[in-house]
């Protein structure tokens, strides 16, 4: 299990594994099947791997579907993973989003940064519905519009949690961290986006305040938007 290993030796406590489950398909959802390979994995990790649970990211292919059963959430929390088509947000979003956080759920937003046509202000109205955002370090660190988009959130403050969004691959939180605190964030700042929000989410917490981290090219967006 590299990919475990290498996460319990960069700190991480807890994975959550979330394959990818389509809002109109969620009724017959593999939930049993699933949960005997997440008993395989623990097996197969050992004691000093990360604690594993069970989680989905749903695309909201259909709006109005039942997400409420407590087996398409994150460790059995309120927490639903939700997502868009990369195409573009669609039309009746807001309403969708403000539906499922009416449920008793907390939707949790995935990669907002990678949606195209996605803005700034779009991100900050989705927020006020109790909408947690969560960014993907990979497109954190590269380049293009998404990854422009990822660093302008953070800018704003905006960005409630970074996630690994890792497919069995070299990503990881580790490399989000250092660029984190090569940018001039606190280790509470780091720890509020790798962990702490995180952990309180899936406690049925709400995340706490991340402050905006306004460097570089963000930075300069963000003067010119307000006239500096």
């Amino acid at each position: 299990m590299p990919v475990l290993e290498r996460f319990a030796q960069e700190g991480v406590s807890v994975v959550v594994c979330t394959p990818h489950l389509n809002a109109s398909q969620a009724a017959s959802a593999p939930v049993q099947r699933h949960l005997e390979i997440l008993s395989e994995l623990r097996a197969a990790a050992g004691a000093a791997a990360p604690e594993l649970r069970l989680g989905w990211e749903i695309m909201l292919d259909q709006p109005g579907t039942d997400l409420t059963d407590l087996s398409l959430t994150l460790g059995e929390s309120r927490a639903l993973l939700v997502e868009f088509s990369i195409g573009g947000i669609p039309r009746g979003a807001v309403q969708e989003l403000r539906r499922i956080a009416r449920s008793g759920r907390t939707p949790i937003l995935a990669h907002p940064e990678r949606y195209y046509g996605c803005t700034v202000a779009m991100v900050r109205e989705f927020r006020k519905l109790g909408v947690v955002i969560q960014t993907d370090v990979k497109v954190m660190l590269g380049r293009g519009a998404p990854s422009e988009l990822a660093r302008d959130l953070l800018a704003a403050g905006l960005v409630d949690i970074l996630a690994s969004d890792n497919h069995g691959d070299a990503r990881s939180l580790a490399s989000g961290r250092d660029w984190l605190a090569s940018n001039g964030a606190s280790g509470e700042h780091i720890s509020l986006l790798t962990h702490t929000n995180a952990e309180l989410v899936l406690a049925d917490e709400d995340p706490m305040p991340v402050p905006p981290l306004a460097t570089g090219g963000a930075l300069r967006r963000l003067r010119r938007m307000f006239g500096r």
